[in-house]
Parts: C-alpha cells; sequence; structure tokens
C-alpha cells in the first residue's frame, strides 16, 4: 500500500469529539480505497489534507437539524465526511454505480452512521424532488451541468452549497443562464478552512428560489 498521509494537526479541532471516527474512515479508504476505483494511485499521500479534511472543513456551512443530498457522493467525499463531522444532520447519498454504492453502505455500517441514507440513483432520477434543505457536491462536473441536476432537489428558499475548484469564477460566467432559470440568488464564492488548511476549500454557494421552467 502506497504510504498514506500522517493525520495533519488541524483534523482534531476540525472534527473534535468525532475523531476517532474520521481516522477509522481514513484507514478504510487508506486500505481499500485505490483497489476499489474509489481514489487514484496518487492520493493516499494526500488523503487527508486533499480529501477528509478539505471535505469536513465546509461542515460549518450547514444550518443545524436539516436534510442534505450529496449529489455523486462516490468515495464518501464529502459525504460520508460531513455526516461524521456533522451528525446532527440528515444525510442522503446519491450515487448511481454500484460498486460506489456498495462501498458507502459498509461505511455507514462500519462507522455505525446512523445520520445517513444511502440511495442508487442519478440526481437527474430521484424522485424526491424539493425535499432537501441543502444539495452539495464534490467533483462532479462544471456549475452550468451541476445546477440543472442539483437546483430540483432543493426546496425553495434551500441552498446549493458545491464544492468547487480555482476555476470556479469562471463556472459561474459560464452558467449565468442555469443560474437564471433555477432563480439562484445570492450567487457567490465562499472560502473555508483559512489558517487551518494550506488550501482553504472553494464553495460555489446560492440560495434556490423556484424553476422559471
Amino acid at each position: 500500500m502506497t504510504d498514506v498521509e500522517a493525520e495533519p494537526k488541524a483534523a482534531t479541532q476540525i472534527f473534535g469529539d468525532r475523531i476517532d471516527l474520521a481516522r477509522l474512515f481514513a484507514v478504510q479508504l487508506a486500505e481499500h480505497g485505490e483497489q476499489r476505483g474509489l481514489i487514484g494511485p496518487l492520493e493516499p499521500p494526500r488523503l487527508w489534507s486533499r480529501h477528509i479534511l478539505n471535505s469536513a472543513v465546509i461542515a460549518g456551512a450547514f444550518d443545524a437539524d436539516i436534510r442534505v443530498a450529496d449529489v455523486g457522493s462516490g468515495a464518501g467525499l464529502p459525504g460520508i465526511v460531513l455526516a461524521i463531522a456533522r451528525p446532527d444532520i440528515s444525510w442522503s447519498l446519491i450515487e448511481p454505480m454500484e460498486r460506489r454504492v456498495a462501498w458507502l453502505d459498509e461505511q455507514v455500517d462500519v462507522l455505525g452512521l446512523e445520520n445517513v441514507d444511502v440511495v442508487r440513483a442519478r440526481a437527474e432520477d430521484y424522485p424526491a424532488k424539493g425535499g432537501f434543505d441543502a444539495v452539495t457536491a464534490r467533483a462532479v462536473s462544471a456549475l452550468r451541468t451541476l445546477i440543472p441536476l442539483t437546483a430540483p432537489l432543493v426546496t425553495p428558499g434551500g441552498q446549493l452549497v458545491l464544492m468547487k475548484g480555482a476555476s470556479v469564477e469562471s463556472e459561474i460566467s459560464a452558467a449565468d443562464k442555469q443560474i437564471r432559470r433555477f432563480r439562484i440568488s445570492e450567487p457567490r464564492v465562499e472560502f473555508w478552512g483559512e489558517g487551518l488548511l494550506d488550501q482553504p476549500t472553494t464553495l460555489f454557494r446560492g440560495t434556490v428560489g423556484s424553476a422559471a421552467g
């Protein structure tokens, strides 16, 4: 197995009394992630900083006691990580690939996460339209493609909290039509983890209105 990144000091600060669960998930991902096609061969040496903490640091972006969907949850980044960090929130992990769904189900069981529901589906086929207070996603697609997949799942007045990269500003410009179609108000870029992570996590955030059709 490729050498795995040592746990950064920021991990305990971010996870608090849930750190042992985060450590267990890190072990699971390090031992099985590459073999099962969940992470690439270059990822173990940056497993904590690039993936686990990058996901966990946005835990404070969500209100308490709400329902959140993670679209394209894959290895459980960010869904499993956020479910560890925020046990007060109900998480639905939406993932179309059977082998990834199997992995997510296993992790929910291993970690004893009672606040997680794993659903095998494509976002566009998910039946509970408008059923979530917020939707998140990580490394799924550009905003002009991602917004039509995620916004219909959010109840009017709910939030899109989408993890993005350095190209987020150009993605926002390219998604102007979709932002207007779904009446997304206050579209903005936020940075989470400044002072904690070497590279803060970039979010696209906005409030979803009723689709204009």
